[in-house]
């Protein structure tokens, strides 16, 4: 009897634990146009060095906070040059202090870009935009879907994707 209660207190430990590791610590916001929708978690400034440091140049992002940020297109599309098929893909960039690479992947569900690696070989498309430099930080991450581009702002650096 001692045996079992302290496999189910290991059990529910366990299990909590897990469950607050995988809890959002930012909130998640969803913007949408007719035709493109992108679900993220949303990350705050909070007086830190965030490109190059917090997230390193270099290294694939999931671009945003939490789950990795989600892009749906309602159509097939032109992303940054590229055709991309209708449906929905996995955001992510890797930072540069000249020109951003984005990457659209079709693995979905990941936590993060801890798994990355793993799923590259899902990419359906990666483009070089370049970064543009705020005269005034953006305290959170926000997406915006003008009629012809994804864009993106945060800390000091706007980017944004060309969509047709």
């Amino acid at each position: 009897m001692k045996h079992l209660l302290m496999a189910a207190f290991f059990l529910a430990t366990t299990s909590l634990g897990f469950a607050q590791e995988k809890q959002r610590k930012s909130p998640h916001v969803s913007v949408e146009n007719k035709d493109i929708k992108v679900v993220y978690g949303q990350p705050s400034k909070k007086g830190r060095e965030i490109f190059g440091k917090l997230e390193p140049f270099g290294k694939v992002w999931r671009t945003g906070a939490d789950e990795a940020t989600e892009i749906t297109f309602n159509k097939d599309v032109v992303f940054g040059g590229k055709p991309v098929k209708k449906g929905t893909y996995t955001f992510f960039t890797i930072p540069d202090p000249k020109t951003w690479t984005i990457i659209l992947n079709g693995k979905l569900g990941q936590w993060g870009a801890y798994d990355y690696d793993k799923n590259k070989g899902e990419d359906v498309v990666a483009v070089k935009v370049p970064r543009v430099a705020l005269s005034q930080p953006a305290e959170k991450l926000t997406f915006t879907l003008p009629s012809n581009a994804v864009v993106f702002e945060w800390d000091d650096t706007k980017v944004s994707v060309p969509v047709k």
